[in-house]
């Protein structure tokens, strides 16, 4: 520094001590700077306080020269010290050349700029206020500082201006909130330490009201809580749950909507049990202002719904959560898009409205998806499900619902619908069933009824069987889908995919199949399924698999718990809707003989029966045939059929039952079921000698609704075919099925 020059009003022993390069020479200096400012402060001379701040600033602080920059430093501090409660005049000037020296590379003189700013700060107070962003983002560096000395001044500073934060009511909060929003996304550990310190403060303060601002860094809250420093979660999970308590307090204060997507967006692992509790307790308090973001909320709520017990806490609050949205989905929601567009007016261009339009503005987090729609001036919500829809269709599925919105849900049926049957391969039985509830809702619902035909024209050709036209009793088959006003076109549909998914995967229909069936059964009744499965396999080209799926059904609708209704209402045929759901059944059960003479004696149909094994012996018998007759055998000794054992006591009126058990009996080769029914047989007792010339007597009158030549001739027929194609099948391999 060139000492020739002139600085007065500082005299030359001063600019020469404050150059030196000894503290305490430094520090003389500074008094006499101390004194020599109150002189003009006496005296009112604003214009020579000025100054010496400016020569000490310009010519010291900001010098080339380290000596006196640290020189230019204490003797601002001593100006501050002399101003007094007039230092708030000169804050500009003083504060500006003490924060460049924050960022010099000499950790001594960061820590002298600290030294002087404390002081500075500690002689204005309240009057700092104005400049605290700039004080605020010096600081926010010096956190971070690598010099232990340094960041204890930083420390010191912090905590004097906290103090004064907290006293005073003119802080400017709406100033200093986009620095914070700025400064949050920090990487660092101790500038994230410093932020979450200051929003407590703040949060603390009863005149700072810092819930009002939260959306602007809730973001980076939630990103402080995944720092890899347990101490820094530690405090930013007390900052967030104080923030949690001033929602429930001020529910309707909260800006629910600016900040619903900013907790879908961090529900990743390190922080997901506080994004589900926050979620949980925005979907309770602010009811309906979430739905637009439901299907973002769907994102992030459905994978933690399979959590085991090591994340109990955050599975609760996910279903929590759930269950809360679906709540929110009432059936008003549920409109047609004409009954929607005359109580709503969208913009004729397409464009997005104002509210949606700031959802998505400069500098805010994205919306992920829409769900629900809200028309301010109508107050009118309507459900957009399409992109909830998207959410739902992924390998995510474990929960939802269509019963509330079904005219919503309709619409986007048919992308549903391959990814609700793929999950029934799922490993897990209770995704199973919710899988099959929502099936059962698509198919039984109101909403999806048509014409009568049941037809579906917005089917996927790609996902269906082939069902061919054809006749029945002379007439056009058009009446394929079943008449119960319960079902509708979607029902027959769903019948269609599933048969065609137990075609294409054989396992399943081993593992799964009768589960699958028998859970149906429950949900849209017994005779629905069994009635549109038979006619859906009556036109089933690929035979083997219509005889393994009847084989599957026979079981099912004989020793299933879920199916005792359907048997008694077989057991008698009585009305005549029970004799036409036999015909059905029996006209696909010919697909496999062993279950059509099974389905005889469970409607107590013994003569036709009898003739059926008759005709067995035209039938090629293999060792599958065999086995299933075997099957069968240990059927009749089930509890399924004790009302036709006890039959056996009443020879005279039942010889056709006695006869057609006889048929079986000559079928089977000398193995465990043939000494079983052998066993059986023998203790029938003749209560007289029969006379063979006698008429037979059977107690059982053929039904006048049943045309019983007709059933038979059509089972020859499918047995034609099934012979035709074991033929067909025998002579392109080189191993023909073996025969007994």
């Amino acid at each position: 520094m060139n000492t020739e020059k002139d600085f007065s009003p500082l005299t030359p022993n001063i600019v020469r001590a404050l150059n030196d390069k000894l503290y305490e020479k430094r520090k003389v200096a500074a008094l006499e700077i101390e004194k020599l400012v109150r002189e003009f402060v006496a005296q009112n001379n604003s214009a020579q306080i000025r100054h010496v701040i400016q020569i000490l600033a310009t010519e010291f602080a900001l010098s080339q020269h380290p000596h006196s920059r640290k020189g230019g430093l204490i003797g601002l501090a001593a100006c501050s010290i002399a101003l007094g409660k007039d230092s708030g005049l000169y804050l500009k000037e003083l504060i500006d050349p003490v924060l460049t020296c924050f960022n010099d590379s000499d950790s001594r003189l960061r820590y002298y700029a600290c030294e002087a700013l404390y002081n500075i700060v500690k002689v204005a107070r309240g009057a700092v206020l104005p400049h605290f962003n700039v004080l605020f983002d010096g600081l926010s560096k010096l956190a971070a500082d690598p010099d232990p000395n340094v960041k204890s001044g930083s420390e010191l500073l912090d905590r004097l201006l906290k103090d004064i934060v907290t006293e005073s009511n003119k802080f400017d909060l709406v100033a200093f909130v986009p620095l914070l929003r700025e400064r949050i996304y920090s990487n660092n550990q101790y500038a994230r330490q410093f932020i979450i310190s200051w929003i407590h403060v703040l949060e603390s303060v009863p005149d700072i009201n810092l819930l009002d601002y939260l959306p602007e860094f809730l973001d980076g809250l939630f990103q402080i809580l995944g720092d890899s420093s347990k101490e820094i979660r530690r405090i930013c999970e007390v900052v967030l749950g104080e923030f949690l308590k001033e929602i429930k307090k001020n529910p309707s204060s909260v800006k629910f909507a600016e900040m619903a997507n900013i907790l879908v967006i961090h529900s990743y692992d390190l922080i997901q049990l506080t994004s589900m509790t926050w979620m949980r307790e925005f979907i309770q308090l602010a009811g309906r202002v979430v739905l637009p973001y439901s299907s973002g909320i769907l994102t992030a709520v459905l994978p933690c719904l399979s959590y085991d017990d090591r994340k109990k806490s955050t599975k609760e609050a996910a279903s929590a959560c759930n269950h809360s949205l679906m709540k929110l989905v009432t059936p008003e929601d549920d409109v047609d898009d004409e009954e929607s567009q005359t109580k709503s007016s969208p913009q004729s261009d397409g464009s997005p409205s104002k509210k949606e339009s700031d959802l998505n503005g400069p500098g805010s987090i994205p919306v992920v998806v829409s769900f629900v729609h809200q028309d301010p001036s109508q107050g009118f919500y309507r459900c957009h499900f399409k992109n909830a829809v998207s959410i739902l269709k992924s390998p995510m599925l474990k929960e939802i619902s269509s019963t509330v919105s079904p005219c919503q849900m309709f619409k986007h049926t048919d992308s549903l619908f391959p990814m609700l049957l793929k999950t029934l391969s799922d490993e897990s039985d209770e995704v199973i069933l919710k899988d099959l509830e929502v099936l059962a809702e698509i198919a039984s619902s109101p909403a999806g009824q048509t014409d009568a035909s049941g037809s579906c024209d917005n089917s996927d050709s790609k996902t269906e069987l082939h069902i061919p036209g054809g006749v029945r009793d002379g007439q056009p088959v058009t009446d394929l889908s079943p008449s119960t006003p319960s079902m509708n076109s979607y029902f027959y549909k769903f019948m269609i995919n599933l048969l065609k998914r137990f075609s294409l995967e054989r396992k399943l229909l081993e593992m799964r199949g009768a589960f699958i069936i028998r859970q149906l059964c429950l949900l849209l009744h017994a005779e629905n399924i069994f009635h549109s499965m038979a006619d859906i396999l009556l036109k089933e080209e690929d035979l083997k698999f219509a005889s393994t799926m009847v084989q599957t059904l026979n079981t099912i609708l004989l020793t299933s718990a879920e199916l005792f209704q359907l048997r008694n209402q077989l057991k008698d045929l009585r009305t005549q809707e029970s004799c036409a759901l036999f015909c059905c059944l029996y006209r696909s059960w010919c697909h496999n003989p062993v279950a059509t003479v099974s389905l005889c004696f469970l409607t107590q149909n013994y003569r036709h029966a009898y003739d059926l094994i008759q005709k067995f012996g035209d039938l090629e018998v293999t060792v599958d045939f065999l086995m299933e007759v075997d099957k069968l055998v240990q059927l009749i000794e089930s509890p399924i059929f004790t009302y036709l054992r006890l039959q056996l006591l009443d020879v005279e009126h039942n010889p056709y039952l006695i006869k057609a058990l006889y048929g079986l009996l000559m079928l089977l080769p000398q193995s465990q079921a043939f000494q079983l029914l052998s066993h059986r047989l023998s203790f029938l007792m003749l209560s007289k000698q029969e006379d063979p010339k006698a008429p037979v007597k059977d107690k059982r009158l053929a039904q006048p609704h049943i045309d019983y030549s007709e059933l038979l001739q059509h089972f020859d027929r499918v047995q034609s075919k099934h012979l035709e194609v074991r033929h067909q099948r025998a002579g392109r391999s080189e191993h023909p099925d073996r025969k007994l």
